[in-house]
């Protein structure tokens, strides 16, 4: 294989010809192995053509050329296995659609995610996070896992719908992402869409959940649409049924865009946010040096008791550097896929129009050139001034570019201020003989993990549990599975 020859101070060499993993079914290696499969490639190139089905693709092994795909997304749009499959799922919403129609959707919804915005939902958030832990007692088994998906579950739906799902409703979109979810991975990994059409029971549990979850966001929206007055109602889903009746003719959206967007939404802000969550109180009890520096810096900025509100979020560093290490680490995305518009050079290799180029966030984020020590659990990488050493493209959990995630700075905020007052509070332990085990699907994180809570300070006898705070207590959002009063599932995310 020839090479590009590095300049002087380039710590890069980037191969010009493609490496082909020499076997055949790499699908089901990457369904059944993923990670495994996936370290496995850079010892045959930066860039190594594989089969997925009757498909040919490249994974893009290097950060250079990851940054060379996602800085260029007019070339290198989102299609691909992933996306197709997530098109005919949740239509053409901001996460979803060409790049030809992504800056007006991006567009109307950046005000919701903007800044200032997010700093007013500080307080929503600490109240769902005080709500989901307000029962735990000493000694307790919770599960984690369910309890960090009712939280962002929750909190967006709050922000999405205010309180337009009753219970029952938010109980069953629950059971649909549970069941949509599983099937999503498997249907990237092997697009062979014949054996999707045979009536098998996983298939036609994934038809139905994709209907009745349809049924059920169109019929919220008809419900709005008929009850409430234009305006009234400050949440995401106002703001699109306002773009929705705009007269402006650049300004206006389909009905069918709405529920694109809704479903995007949905999607994109809960599972990816729970895993994090679920993963960084993983990994903090088996560091408990991290964990104490950690409850050091929450028992300082939190002395009340109270949940971060926007004042107190930014000197909560060590805070962010331990969700930061845990997105490089066990990033939620962890396998994307792009597809080109047009015949380009990718590594020095043509690629024709049409090809489908895959990225792993995980394989990247476990470098050894750009993370050293890349196994190790380590916040302190993303101290003040550390971070900037870091290779354009090494570190993408929100991804880059144009297409970077537009809710990266609402996610970040709300499991900032879920780490922290946690943490505040109570101590996450394992159970005796816990061992790892990480599954990917559509998403990566643990998605049943149990833990013991053990309360960091003893409560005066007879304070109700609510009362280290002053926040109040959050009416029940409807909602999405509460494990204080059912049996706790998971879900999984795109």
């Amino acid at each position: 294989m020839s090479h590009v020859v590095p300049e002087p101070g380039h710590a890069w060499r980037v191969g010009i010809a493609p490496g082909i993993f020499p076997t055949v079914g790499h699908g089901i290696a990457l369904f059944r192995r993923p990670l495994a499969f996936l370290n496995s490639l850079p010892a045959h190139g930066d860039l190594v053509e594989i089969r997925l089905g009757p498909l040919h693709a490249w994974v893009a092994c290097h950060p250079e050329l990851v940054h060379q795909v996602l800085m260029d997304a007019r070339t290198f749009d989102k299609g691909g296995p992933l996306y197709d499959r997530l098109r005919t799922l949740l239509g053409d919403g901001v996460g979803t659609c060409r790049h030809q129609a992504h800056q007006r959707q991006r567009r109307l919804l950046q005000p919701g995610f903007r800044k200032a915005r997010v700093a007013d939902h500080t307080e929503l958030m600490g109240e769902e996070v005080e709500s989901v832990c307000r029962e735990w007692r000493a000694g307790q088994e919770v599960d984690i896992s369910a309890t960090m998906l009712t939280l962002s579950a929750r909190v967006l739906s709050r922000v999405l719908f205010s309180d337009s799902l009753d219970a029952a409703t938010a109980a069953e979109v629950h059971s649909c992402l549970v069941t949509i979810v599983r099937g999503l991975f498997l249907r990237t990994v092997v697009p062979v869409d014949a054996l999707f059409r045979v009536p098998t029971p996983a298939n036609r549990r994934y038809r139905h959940a994709s209907d009745r979850l349809r049924a059920i966001v169109d019929a919220a929206i008809a419900e709005r649409r008929r009850d409430t007055p234009p305006g009234e109602r400050d949440d995401l889903l106002g703001v699109l049924l306002a773009a929705a009746r705009s007269d402006g003719e650049a300004a206006a959206i389909t009905e069918r865009e709405v529920r694109s967007q809704v479903f995007t939404l949905m999607f994109a802000g809960v599972e990816s946010t729970s895993l994090c969550l679920a993963s960084a109180f993983e990994l903090l009890a088996r560091h408990p040096e991290e964990e104490r520096r950690l409850h050091s810096e929450v028992d300082s900025v939190l002395a009340a008791g109270r949940p971060p509100g926007r004042d107190e979020l930014p000197s909560l560093v060590h805070t962010r550097c331990v969700l930061t290490e845990t997105l490089r680490h066990r990033p939620p995305g962890w396998l994307f896929t792009r597809v080109t518009t047009k015949e380009t050079a990718l590594g020095g290799h043509r690629l024709p129009r049409g090809a489908t180029v895959l990225y792993s966030p995980y394989l990247l984020h476990h470098d050894p050139a750009s993370f050293p020590d890349p196994d190790r659990f380590l916040p302190d990488r993303w101290l003040p001034g550390r971070a900037v050493a870091v290779p354009p493209g090494a570190m993408i959990p929100f991804a880059a570019g144009t297409r970077k995630c537009i809710g990266e700075t609402f996610a970040m905020a709300e499991a900032t201020v879920a780490v922290a007052f946690i943490a505040r509070h109570w101590r996450l332990r394992h159970l005796p003989g816990h061992v790892e085990r990480l599954r990917p699907a559509a998403s990566l994180g643990p998605r049943e993990l149990v833990m013991v809570c053990e309360p960091r300070a003893q409560r005066p006898v007879r304070t109700p549990p609510g009362a280290y705070s002053l926040a109040p207590r959050a009416k029940a959002t409807p909602g999405f599975h509460d494990p204080r009063t059912a049996g706790g599932d998971s879900v999984h995310d795109t």
